[in-house]
């Protein structure tokens, strides 16, 4: 077993990994860079929507990567926590909205806003992740049954163009961050699809 997937193997690492960039607004707030202390609330809320965005595309990257790769012990391992990376997002998510309605003002603003196309976007972005970040536990598959679960899981693949959306909208000037984050995940899954195409197609033939 290779070191870094021993690494990869290891819930405490993943942990340490994804608890790290909620930790990193602490340095340039203890640096006091005036970018950050001039408005430290907005800070938090575009790191903790950027870090969010990050760890969804990271968690719909796991299956294509496993598909493409079936052979490789690194994506098997890094499938070992989908479910880990998943909540993660979830949890980010939730410190941006809350970092959003500090910085602007309470639920009030929020509700005056709502119409606004960048905050549907991102409110439905997190009631879905907040959906399965709530039904993620074995107990609830098993509640649930298999294939409603699946069903309801489905809808990450819909949190993903609305989180991208919410990120590009949320700004007067399109962060090419976006396109980072999100253009190899699309690849990714576009290559996903031709595979798993080409394999139906050759055993319909066959």
């Amino acid at each position: 077993m290779g070191l870094l997937e021993k690494f990869l193997r290891s819930k405490i690492f993943v942990w340490v990994l994804l608890v790290l960039p909620g930790l990193w607004p602490a340095w340039p707030l203890l640096r006091q860079e005036p970018s950050v202390l001039a408005d430290p609330a907005k800070y938090l809320l575009h790191h903790m929507g950027f870090v969010a965005c990050v760890l969804l595309a990271t968690v719909l990257a796991f299956t294509p990567l496993r598909v493409l790769f079936p052979k490789s012990k690194l994506a098997l391992a890094l499938n070992r926590h989908r479910r880990l990376v998943g909540v993660a997002a979830f949890a980010y998510a939730l410190l941006h909205l809350g970092f959003h309605l500090i910085h602007e003002g309470g639920v009030a603003t929020l509700a005056k806003d709502v119409k606004k196309p960048f905050i549907l976007s991102g409110l439905a972005t997190f009631t879905i992740l907040l959906a399965l970040a709530v039904t993620s536990p074995h107990r609830v598959l098993r509640w649930m049954g298999a294939v409603k679960w699946k069903r309801l899981h489905r809808l990450v693949y819909l949190a993903a163009p609305l989180a991208a959306y919410h990120q590009a909208a949320a700004r007067k000037i399109f962060p090419v961050q976006v396109l980072w984050i999100f253009v190899p995940l699309a690849v990714l899954e576009a290559l996903r699809v031709w595979k798993q195409r080409g394999k139906a197609g050759k055993i319909s033939s066959g």
